[in-house]
């Protein structure tokens, strides 16, 4: 994976020393966990049936906003 720039992330303290130690445990750095979390994340979505209809039915409102600005 390539990488890109990107938001950077503002953690809690307590959030931010426990990802250190986990991460140092796993034997990764803590963008590897953050980064590993978020794949899990977006993969665990995609088989959310309710969560993809809320998805398809913001897309389609966004296009038709999109649609109508472009007239």
């Amino acid at each position: 994976m390539e990488a890109a720039a990107g938001p950077a992330v503002r953690l809690p303290e307590e959030l931010a020393e426990t990802a250190e130690v986990v991460a140092r445990a796993r034997g990764v750095s803590v963008n590897t966990l953050i980064l590993d979390a978020l794949e899990a994340e977006v993969d665990r979505v995609r088989q959310d049936d309710g969560f993809m209809e809320r998805l398809r039915t913001l897309v389609e409102r966004d296009k038709d906003i999109l649609d109508r600005l472009a007239e």
